[in-house]
């Protein structure tokens, strides 16, 4: 059965008042890579059936992976049980009507070996490259294409197509003590140029040939777009309508109600999402799952819009669903899967910030983030694969790596400059979201609290 028959026929089986039926069908590519060789390679296909049915206010969901035609009655009837099971849920509406893609009778659009046809041989030359330098390089290429279908039994019939491609490069000197780490997201991999990025990494290799130990403390910092993802993702994930009107966050206002409006940064910079922008194109419409603070099953289907969270630098929005909208009395502005930051004016290059730097710490790239504190979004991490000391505009050496205590909320507010912005891949989040457009930021405090002896 093909996806749409397989929703057509879920809803015609459910007994709930209304029902939600969604397929994924997703298909993956990759290479992976070890001391400049090509270790492994493959392709996979899966397939994930999610159908919600809705009793009164009660909800039920059922999912299953790569779930046969003849499995589907007993699917159905398992959700259908759930929902006349459940506690009305305070989050119930109408669902969407009528919701039509002009592509809906389209198959699934998988993706193959074939994604890395240009890719691939270039791949090689720089292993060679690589070699002949010195340096061996490590990390994998991955390529996957999910084609969401979407049905329900007010007439909603949606499709969707998402890429979503990655490279994660490291290189290492032959003794292993120096290591570097570079990535980039893509939608197909014809824009990836691996020449380059390892001409990067070298670089920093021959950085790292001085080492030089510097203690705890605050530092004027430059963060790279990647760790200015990592950063800004985790406040994006954070910022909860519900959550703030509760008292719960950063986002809360004292003494009740949301900080909506207030000026979070004193430079004019802007964080958001737009569903349509180039290069970093996500769904346009809620694909809900399951309902959380900041999602429900019933939005799925609901269209999205270009969305500024923070204006200005100002509050703008939060993730609201219907039922949060209408108790905070703000726009419904649900989750989109991008998100993107400018700064003021064009902005400058990271290596021109470098130029301009006296003395301050050049960072990679951030890992292990975990929360300290959510009422100031408080959050600590260790730095990774390389951080530079700056003197002069020039980058000296390498130094040892730090704990870091930081809030991003806190960051925006002690900005002193911020460059121009460029497609990134975040290291930490890379396996839940790649679709960012980030620029590299100064601070001129960044809390380093601690040494870490990490690699």
């Amino acid at each position: 059965m093909s996806p749409q028959e397989i929703i057509e026929r879920a809803l015609e089986l459910s007994t709930a008042d209304d029902t939600v039926v969604i397929v994924d069908e997703t298909s993956s590519a990759n290479l992976r890579f070890a001391g400049n060789t090509l270790t492994t390679n493959g392709v996979t296909r899966s397939s994930q059936l999610t159908v919600i049915s809705i009793a009164g206010r009660g909800v039920g969901v059922v999912s299953r992976a790569a779930a046969r035609p003849e499995q589907l009655a007993d699917i159905v009837a398992a959700a259908d049980h759930a929902a006349e099971d459940a506690r009305p849920s305070e989050d119930a509406r109408p669902l969407v009507e009528g919701a039509q893609s002009a592509d809906w009778r389209e198959a699934a659009e998988p993706t193959s070996i074939g994604v890395f046809g240009g890719f691939a041989p270039a791949l090689g030359e720089t292993f060679a490259t690589a070699e002949a330098g010195g340096r061996r390089l490590y990390g994998f290429a991955e390529h996957l294409v999910t084609t969401t279908f979407l049905g329900t039994s007010t007439g909603t019939r949606l499709r969707h197509t998402q890429p979503t491609g990655r490279l994660e490069l490291n290189a290492k000197s032959p003794d292993m003590r120096r290591s570097a780490w570079t990535g980039v997201a893509t939608r197909d991999f014809s824009d990836v140029d691996v020449a380059a990025l390892d001409a990067s990494l070298a670089t920093r290799l021959e950085w790292a040939k001085r080492r030089i130990d510097l203690p705890a403390g605050r530092y004027e910092t430059l963060l790279p777009p990647s760790a200015v993802a990592d950063l800004m993702i985790y406040l994006y994930w954070t910022a909860g309508a519900r959550d703030a009107m509760e008292g719960r966050t950063v986002f809360s206002r004292p003494g009740g109600g949301t900080r909506v409006g207030d000026t979070l940064c004193p430079l004019p910079v802007g964080l958001g999402s737009d569903p349509w922008a180039p290069g970093v194109e996500s769904a346009p419409f809620v694909v809900a799952h399951s309902s959380s603070r900041q999602s429900s099953v019933f939005d799925n289907g609901l269209p999205l819009a270009p969305t500024g969270w923070i204006t200005d630098g100002r509050l703008a929005s939060l993730l609201q669903t219907r039922h949060s909208a209408e108790l905070t009395n703000l726009p419904v502005t649900p989750a989109t899967d991008n998100l993107i930051m400018t700064g003021p004016g064009d902005g400058r290059s990271l290596d021109e910030m470098v130029a301009s730097t006296e003395r301050g710490l050049l960072l990679t790239c951030l890992w292990y983030i975990r929360e300290v504190d959510p009422q100031s979004l408080l959050l600590t991490g260790l730095t990774r694969d390389g951080v530079y000391l700056v003197e002069n505009g020039e980058v000296v050496g390498e130094v040892n790596n730090f704990r870091f205590n930081e809030s991003p909320v806190g960051l925006l507010g002690r900005v002193t400059e911020v460059g121009a912005s460029e497609p990134t891949l975040p290291r930490e989040w890379s396996d839940y979201f790649t679709r960012a457009v980030m620029p590299a930021m100064r601070v001129p405090d960044f809390n380093m609290s601690t040494v870490s002896q990490a690699s």
